[in-house]
């Protein structure tokens, strides 16, 4: 028994579990620890630290339980080794109650058969091997229905409705039938936490549960977690989905990034304010729970980027963002990186920030929340600027893309038919090269959400090189990332 800093009692445990080549089996060595090790020292990760001594502890009441992704309700209803198999194995009844449902039973069967013309006849053709095996016995029976109760599970059938009509389970599709098999692995641990409590025994079980989200809808994601978590004993959920994330608490989630090693991300290293926690929660993953799963994130301001900047990626790499697992993330405003930063840093996740230098009070504030997270150190963090006093659209111009912003400008104009376009179109044209900057920027801005698409399809077939600092920030997450480019 040990103590933390808190007077509170606990046994570090530690279990490993390898698998053993030569007897082509898995081995289990179950240790207790000296001391709960940090997360992360200044040297070593956790599971890097010393084992302790081996003990010959007595597990049975911390039992392990593990839901595969490959789970079907249909499946668990013919094996005896699975969860569902075990309950029905312990059903118990007494003679007298065996005794009356099998008479039950018979009678049911009976009735089946004899009220079906078929079952009748190949009952009748069948006692024909009562003379070719001079049985003196009651000869062939013909039982629909499970004839003996210690069959139970063979003739078992699950029916589920959501309406006036009830469909046995394997007409159902995957997703009943994966979240039927995770609730009766529920309904078995129940079962045993209330024999242990009649019992007066001790009794903490570890479930390891892989990917519960298979085949289910986003809002059945978050029921299924509800349930989950009411299971009793540690559970230990693998997920790629961010409506599973979501439902859980901060320092509840680990995530394991693999680059050139694995490294795993957690929350409990950030000493945050209940404030801070509330804004990451609110504004990172409730929203954009999907960098959850992200290779490289890039964050700026505002919408022109959002919409532009995926469109000159995929001119850059030849990939779109969603093959290389890169998210795009605004962040609402140039003091709304924090929360974000913070997210990416705690989950190893290599981010970039490409912000506005409007002024130097933009270009400080922003500064001054990336070297809250990140230090002076760029390794695998960058944080880059636009020209000075330049927004996105103001650094287009100084870049010299005016002739692609006018063809943008003129690809939106929209023409009743053709009579109106040869009319209309020379004069458009006309007019649309007379716009100077400050007009061509004007245009640019009262229509973010239209002209940044539009001006970014326009340089997609420009032989101009990208502005300074996309492509600076693009080369940054070819490094990142080890994206080969072939060269245009």
């Amino acid at each position: 028994m040990r103590l933390d800093l808190d007077a509170n009692s606990f046994i570090p445990l530690r279990t490993i579990v390898a698998f053993d080549p030569i007897k082509n089996s898995y081995k289990t060595e179950q240790y207790i620890l000296q001391d709960w090790p940090s997360f992360k020292s200044d040297t070593l990760d956790w599971y890097e630290q010393e084992n302790g001594n081996i003990t010959s502890f007595n597990f049975d009441e911390i039992p392990f339980f593990y839901v595969s992704a490959q789970r079907d309700i249909t499946e668990d209803t013919k094996l005896k080794s699975s969860y569902l198999g075990k309950m029905l194995s312990k059903i118990k009844y007494s003679d007298q109650e065996i005794a009356d449902i099998e008479i039950e039973i018979e009678r049911l069967n009976k009735k089946t058969v004899d009220k079906s013309s078929i079952l009748s006849g190949i009952k009748t053709s069948l006692k024909g091997l009562d003379s070719a095996m001079n049985n003196q016995g009651k000869g062939v029976e013909i039982t629909p229905f499970t004839k003996k109760i210690r069959d139970l599970n063979k003739g078992m059938s699950i029916y589920y409705s959501d309406s006036d009509e009830s469909f046995s389970m394997e007409y159902h599709g995957m997703g009943t039938r994966s979240w039927s098999s995770i609730l009766t692995l529920r309904a078995f641990i129940n079962l045993l936490d209330k024999n242990a409590k009649m019992d007066d025994r001790v009794f903490f079980p570890i479930i390891a549960i892989e990917e519960p989200e298979s085949h289910l809808h986003p809002n059945a994601q978050k029921k299924l977690y509800r349930q989950m978590d009411e299971i009793c004993g540690q559970k230990i959920i693998s997920t790629h989905s961010p409506y599973i994330a979501a439902c859980a608490e901060l320092h509840q989630i680990r995530s394991f990034y693999k680059s050139t090693n694995l490294r795993v991300g957690n929350f409990e290293n950030l000493k945050l304010s209940p404030e801070g926690i509330r804004k990451i929660k609110r504004q990172v993953i409730s929203s954009r729970g999907e960098i959850f799963f992200s290779k490289l994130i890039i964050f700026f301001e505002g919408e022109t980027e959002e919409q532009a900047l995926p469109i000159l990626f995929e001119k850059f790499f030849g990939y779109s963002p969603i093959e290389l697992g890169v998210d795009f993330v605004g962040v609402g405003g140039y003091e709304g990186y924090l929360p974000f930063l913070n997210f990416a840093k705690q989950f190893n996740i290599p981010s970039v920030v490409i912000s506005d230098a409007d002024n130097i009070g933009i270009v400080n504030k922003v500064r001054q929340q990336f070297n809250t997270v990140y230090g002076d150190e760029e390794t695998e963090s960058k944080l880059v600027f636009l020209d000075h006093e330049c927004d996105y659209e103001r650094q287009l111009l100084v870049d010299g893309f005016q002739e692609e912003i006018r063809k943008a400008i003129l690809s939106l104009n929209i023409y009743a038919n053709k009579q109106h376009r040869e009319k209309r179109e020379p004069v458009d044209i006309e007019e649309t090269q007379q716009l100077n900057d400050d007009a061509l920027y004007s245009k640019m801005s009262s229509s973010k959400t239209q002209m940044a698409p539009a001006v970014a399809e326009q340089m997609l077939t420009s032989q101009k090189e990208l502005p300074r600092a996309v492509k600076e920030i693009f080369e940054f997450i070819k490094a990142t990332l080890s994206i080969e480019v072939e060269q245009k």
